[in-house]
């Protein structure tokens, strides 16, 4: 409640007479009326920390007469801090639901004595705060993500093209499929992203086990007419269910043939029914991950070549045994790792066995260390010691190997990379590698595709600057022409200034001169045309200046909804991997996937449960 801190001691015309409580009844202030300033001062210079609130007067307080006196519309004096606001049952459980979401905590969080004292501390209308129980708190949840999930289906409700990712991880004996959705927003032409699945596959993993589980999802998320293409890696097992499963080509053969009758039995009648099941699994078209062929390229191809040759076999064998033997002495015991951080002031990075990447950070780490502290390094372990050739034999690897690294960095973006970064990627990569013959052979497929050439010149970023060759930006921008003129509005191709009624009286005439509208084609062509030659010549680069153009970002929006590669849905791994943890062992898998799609969607921004 509210209680006044001063009680009035007697009335001038102008002025009132308090004694301050607080200060034993024997502090005298004098103060107007109509202002408290002079009262205000007090408290915040000497009961400045004292809370102090207001309350309705209670009895006589002083003089009754006095109290009387005072106006009744003179305003209520607070002069102590706000109080905490509160919040409602429902606002405390959904910032509950954050935090065990986002920060990967498990659901008996709830029901931790130390975390249940914690939330009574928390104001709530009418009471203190109280934790609910695990089970109400995971019927909570369970609401939330169907909640979720709704948003998230009404989201891709309103989207045009959408591009997904997928692939399988295995951990703990258990194997889950996993599938993300990418898309740029068309009004702030921002990429957008949603984790769709990531669900428990049982069985072998078959090309036709995975095909039925990922049109499952396509359809569940009411997505199999959107997508414009599946990001995977190129494991034999997608590859072939994507290339089994394919949409049929439209039949181009229009000659009617007569029924006839046939006589079948009822066995034949089931097979066949039982094939049309699997044959009415479709799926959207294939793109293999650009991360991954690229990994490929930098494992495989310059390796097989290094070893190739005479003169490189032997030191790069020997240098990279070295390495090895050096990695696994410092990983493997405390006391080397001391001894390498007190020399170098830093640690060995260690190569990941799946990543190129780390395979090369670790060896320019190495590089980058002085022959004579390297020397030492090696004495010390009882290792063998690095001489001049193998440590210049590292030095140049990875020379020659670092715009590999930075275009692999490139394709791995999510935020800012889209399938049209990949041609450009590529054509500057071949630059500044001697592995060109490999670039060109791992990439032979989209190095020769229309669609990614078509998603390079709709990225404003890029346009026709990648291309080098004049053939080729000419080829470029009439094929950009063609898709624009695609486009057109169906309004704008008929003849201008031709009312109803002069179709209607001139049937025969109207339709003749539409077909020998050759005037008004060309004005259409050149609509197009204006856009293109406007486009190329705009020296904006953001991709919100597509919003201009509003065909070239219809194939924008289209062509660049993918991504070069199959990252996302790794990383939506790497968040599972935070989740199902070995003391977590008891996590339905069911209950496991709610909770990656509600982190995963609530960092990615989504939707907005939880906030």
């Amino acid at each position: 409640g509210k209680r006044s801190r001063f009680m009035v001691h007697y009335k001038q015309y102008r002025n009132i007479v308090v004694n301050c409580t607080l200060c034993g009844g024997s502090k005298t202030l004098s103060t107007s009326k109509t202002s408290n300033s002079n009262l205000m001062k007090h408290l915040q210079k000497q009961h400045a920390s004292t809370n102090l609130v207001e309350k309705e007067p209670e009895g006589n307080v002083g003089d009754s007469s006095s109290v009387d006196a005072i106006p009744a519309k003179q305003r209520k004096l607070d002069f102590g801090q706000p109080a905490a606001q509160s919040i409602t049952q429902p606002q405390l459980h959904r910032l509950i639901a954050r935090y065990v979401v986002e920060d990967m905590k498990p659901i008996s969080t709830v029901e931790s004595h130390a975390f249940r004292q914690l939330i009574s501390h928390i104001p709530v209308r009418g009471r203190a705060g109280k934790a609910p129980s695990r089970k109400t708190f995971s019927s909570f949840l369970d609401q939330e993500y169907a909640n979720m999930e709704s948003e998230l289906k009404n989201t891709l409700d309103m989207v045009e093209y959408i591009s997904t990712t997928a692939d399988i991880w295995t951990v703990h004996n258990k194997s889950f499929l996993g599938v993300t959705a990418h898309w740029i927003n068309a009004q702030n032409m921002k990429r957008e992203k949603a984790a769709l699945a990531c669900r428990r596959f049982m069985g072998r993993h078959t090309y036709d086990s995975i095909a039925s589980e990922l049109d499952n999802i396509n359809s569940s998320h009411v997505l199999s007419f959107k997508i414009t293409s599946t990001v995977t890696d190129n494991g034999s097992n997608f590859v072939k269910a994507f290339k089994v499963y394919r949409p049929a080509p439209e039949s181009d053969d229009s000659e009617s043939e007569e029924d006839e009758v046939t006589f079948v039995s009822i066995g034949d009648v089931l097979q066949n029914a039982a094939d049309d099941a699997d044959d009415a699994i479709s799926l959207p078209p294939h793109q293999r991950c650009a991360s991954h062929t690229m990994n490929l390229i930098s494992c495989t191809d310059v390796e097989k070549w290094l070893l190739s040759e005479a003169a490189t076999k032997t030191i790069y064998r020997s240098a990279t045994t070295k390495c090895a033997g050096l990695w696994n002495k410092a990983s493997r015991s405390t006391v080397a790792a001391e001894i390498v951080d007190d020399i170098i002031a830093k640690k060995l990075l260690v190569p990941c066995t799946t990543r190129w990447n780390s395979f090369y950070y670790a060896l320019e780490r190495i590089s980058k260390i002085p022959v004579v502290e390297l020397h030492t390094i090696s004495t010390t372990l009882q290792l063998k010691c690095f001489n001049e050739r193998e440590h210049q034999c590292i030095r140049e690897y990875c020379a020659v190997m670092k715009p590999l690294t930075v275009a692999l960095d490139i394709l791995q973006g999510e935020d800012h990379c889209f399938y049209g970064t990949l041609l450009p990627t590529l054509e500057s990569l071949m630059t500044k590698t001697l592995a060109i013959k490999n670039v060109k052979t791992r990439f032979a497929h989209v190095l020769g595709s229309e669609d990614a050439l078509l998603a390079a010149v709709t990225l404003p970023k890029f346009k026709l600057r990648w291309l080098h060759d004049q053939a080729r930006k000419d080829l470029a921008k009439a094929r950009l022409l063609v898709e624009c003129r695609k486009l057109l509005p169906e309004q704008d191709q008929l003849q201008p200034g031709t009312s109803a009624t002069n179709t209607t009286q001139h049937a025969g005439s109207s339709k003749e001169d539409e077909f020998f509208s050759f005037e008004e084609n060309e004005d259409i062509y050149a609509t197009a045309e204006g856009e293109v030659a406007e486009y190329l010549k705009s020296g904006a680069t953001g991709l919100d200046s597509l919003n201009h153009f509003p065909m070239i970002k219809k194939l924008s929006l289209k062509l660049n909804a993918a991504t070069p590669s199959s990252a996302p849905v790794e990383r939506l791994f790497s968040l599972g991997n935070l989740i199902l943890t070995p003391k977590r062992n008891k996590l339905s898998d069911h209950k496991f996937e709610k909770l990656l799609l509600l982190r995963y969607n609530l960092t990615s921004k989504v939707t907005s449960n939880l906030k």
